[in-house]
């Protein structure tokens, strides 16, 4: 591996040119290709496997043109100063607005609270569903500013009018903030890091390069694949992170070897031979991360992995090829101003400190590993104890801010007909096998009416063939209590003998039942998933530590920070400490898609500082260093950047929680907690200490298994090995070079 990199770095050296103009073009074409795509129609959630989404396409089947997807706005209407809807003039007003609501062109239908009985008992409240033609995705800007204007008609009456519902969703792409901010902290890292601007600028330009490659690339893909909007959101993320990351460490490299009197053209070779391995290796536990995501089955998972894969496998292909290449035409402006003067004054450049704050808290470590380590699992360990109390759900409006009349709408409707009210459930009656299809109907919708925890059901509604009846059923409980979540196990318990006693079957659906349905979903899994992404991981670090070990030990601080963090997420999001300082309004259960998409992403990052520290040392150990020194050298080299990485995705994540999109704040600042817990506890603390304790044991390898096993040579030995008459042909072929 590393004489290839070795070779590969040299040629991009040698061929920037040629190199620079195939990532130029790269860019422009998936470029074009971007912009001259056609938008994308976004595809509605989509949950194969449970019995909601069965429910759903069962309903889409048997009611053909019904849209069943189709968008709806809930208007809520509320009479000011103790009046009631039902007085003369607020129900002409209200009335005014409906129809006015009901003149849109995309609008399907409108109902007429009076006659459906949608007033509240005390005669304040009244609402009306808008039915659209299309999905929210399909709603025009014209339709969207007809709706406000009918509620900002209807305000002028002095009634309080808000909506609620996907119609009102915001359906506007990124605002680029977040990654304004994270580009923005980077470079201050990075310049304080390098103390030069040039080296702190390639990393940026060479991230920002990638980013825009897979950027382009998904919005490309978007329309024929059906991508969401998170997938090319999360792509990003991850795609500036580690881009930046990766070139980091190339480039840190490509200083230290220069700092030893190398000519620019080893120096690189070197630097993509040696960092470069890491890059490979690191990134592949990232991909291997990511990709796994499709195991469990969700869609949008499924894309998101993919999406955030493919621009990692971008960022490391560019810092193993580009950042060589841009290195060429600036060989001496990325290194350090005390370097280049005494390279113009024809001197020798000055020595590699040996000292540094690495060595310094190495030492430490070495000289307390049991202690250190104490402290660091135990402080991990008390983060980590929210987690007990992890509610998974998918807030809605609730979790919106006050300033929104989404939550406003939520909130009145609460007060006015009770919390389940913004919360209730479909059920699908299949009666195609009844002898009386309406009997049976209705043996169903009373027999769940007299459920415990049900306020009403609404009279059933029959599609044209007459054999699939839909009615509501209104929980005295709000969507995400746990009470919501038994009695949709209490109804599916009892289905066996309603079925039996109508003849008929049936299945519960509904945007809450749906959210009740993927919690299950990927709770159960969690475990699968952890085993397979944690299990290849576990394989690729014994291929490259070769060690038993080293391996284990980086799964179970991975571990210990995912669980640290998902505690920290707990503590904010669920139980609200905290939660103003992030404009987090509203706390209650966690996105069920929010733990197993942080294990994913946090695990790949994870091993990336393992590789990126731990190869350093076994490095160190390979070239003759006692176990001791090996640490110490290790982070000698690499404590400094990887610091100096880690605050770099903190800084790109952080900027992720301003996110107006409650799942992307969430996932924001997980993984930036993540970061911060792996990087500077896990790596900077745990790994030390876990190495000093073991000492030589730590690098051991049964004979059998290291005969076996693939060598991959990340520590570049066959880089600095003299080539004698038995040397390999790859290090034949590098002295001849």
């Amino acid at each position: 591996m590393a004489a290839f990199l070795y070779r590969m770095g040299r040629l991009a050296f040698r061929r920037r040119w040629t190199v620079a103009l195939v990532w130029a073009a790269v860019l422009t074409a998936v470029g074009l290709a971007g912009m001259t795509a056609p938008e994308a129609e976004e595809e509605p959630f989509s949950m194969p496997g449970i019995e909601s989404q069965e429910a759903f396409d069962l309903m889409e089947e048997r009611f053909p043109g019904a849209a069943a997807d189709g968008a709806t706005a809930r208007v809520v209407f509320v009479s000011p100063n103790g009046e009631k809807v039902t007085a003369t003039e607020n129900k002409e007003a209200v009335e005014a607005a409906i129809a006015e609501l009901g003149d849109g062109t995309q609008v399907a239908s409108t109902v007429d609270p009076y006659e459906s009985g949608a007033v509240s008992e005390d005669g304040s409240t009244a609402y009306t569903t808008v039915t659209y033609k299309v999905d929210a995705a399909g709603l025009t800007d014209a339709s969207r500013s007809h709706l406000d204007e009918s509620l900002e008609h209807a305000r002028d009456s002095g009634l309080t009018v808000e909506a609620g519902g996907d119609a009102m969703q915001d359906m506007g792409g990124p605002s680029g903030t977040a990654e304004a901010i994270g580009v923005s902290v980077a470079a201050v890292v990075l310049l304080i890091t390098f103390g030069s601007l040039a080296a702190a600028g390639l990393p940026l330009l060479t991230a920002l390069i990638g980013v825009g490659i897979s950027l382009f690339a998904i919005t490309a893909l978007a329309g024929p694949l059906g991508l969401a909007d998170t997938t090319s959101t999360v792509a990003i993320m991850l795609g500036l992170a580690v881009g930046i990351d990766y070139a980091l460490f190339i480039v840190s490299r490509y200083r230290e070897e220069r700092a030893k009197g190398r000519t620019a053209q080893e120096a690189v070779a070197l630097a993509t031979g040696t960092a470069g391995s890491a890059v490979v290796f690191a990134g592949l536990t990232v991909v291997i991360a990511l990709a796994g995501l499709s195991v469990v089955g969700i869609p949008m998972l499924t894309e998101m992995g993919l999406g955030a894969a493919g621009a990692v496998v971008v960022g490391v292909l560019i810092a193993l090829t580009l950042v060589p290449a841009l290195l060429g035409f600036w060989p001496n402006a990325i290194l350090t101003r005390k370097d280049r003067k005494a390279r113009r004054a024809g001197g020798a450049p000055p020595e590699t400190r040996k000292v540094n704050g690495g060595t310094r808290w190495a030492s430490f470590v070495l000289r307390r590993p049991l202690p250190v380590l104490l402290a660091a699992v135990a402080g991990l360990g008390a983060l980590a104890l929210p987690m007990t109390d992890l509610q998974l759900g998918m807030p809605g409006d609730e979790a919106m801010s006050t300033e929104t009349t989404q939550r406003r709408a939520y909130d009145a409707l609460a007060e006015g007909f009770g919390p389940g009210f913004n919360g209730p459930l479909t059920v699908v009656v299949d009666a195609r096998d009844a002898d009386d299809p309406k009997a049976a109907a209705e043996t169903v919708s009373g027999r769940i009416g007299d459920t415990e925890g049900v306020v009403s059901v609404s009279p059933a509604q029959f599609n044209e063939s007459g054999d699939t009846a839909v009615f509501s059923v209104v929980p005295t409980t709000a969507p995400t209590g746990q009470e919501t979540k038994d009695l949709v196990n209490t109804i599916r318990g009892d289905r066996p003998g309603i079925e039996s006693e109508a003849g008929a079957t049936f299945e519960v659906t509904g945007t809450t039942a749906m959210n009740i349905d993927v919690s299950e979903k990927v709770q159960a899994a969690l475990v699968p998933y952890l085993l397979v992404v944690v299990g290849l991981a576990v394989i690729l670090l014994l291929v490259v530590f070769r060690s038993i070990l080293v391996p284990l030990k980086a799964a179970a601080g991975f571990l210990l920070s995912v669980l640290a963090a998902l505690g920290a997420v707990v503590v904010v999001f669920q139980q609200g400490h905290g939660a103003d300082l992030l404009g987090v309004e509203t706390t209650g259960p966690i996105m069920s898609l929010m733990p197993i998409f942080l294990v994913g992403i946090v695990f790949g990052l994870a091993m990336d500082y393992e590789v990126f520290l731990v190869s350093r040392m076994r490095e160190a150990y390979v070239h003759g260093e006692r176990p001791a020194q090996a640490v110490t050298s290790g982070f000698q080299h690499s404590a400094r950047v990887v610091v100096a990485a880690a605050l770099i995705m903190i800084a790109v994540f952080s900027g992720f929680i301003g996110d107006s999109d409650a799942m992307i704040k969430m996932i924001g600042f997980g993984l930036a907690s993540a970061v911060l817990l792996d990087a500077f506890v896990v790596r900077m603390a745990i790994v030390p200490a876990v190495l000093a304790l073991l000492g030589e044991r730590a690098w051991w390898l049964p004979k059998w298994l290291d005969r076996i096993l693939p060598r991959v040579d990340v520590e570049g030995e066959a880089l600095t090995r003299p080539a004698g008459p038995e040397a390999e042909p790859a290090e034949k072929d590098l002295a001849r070079t």
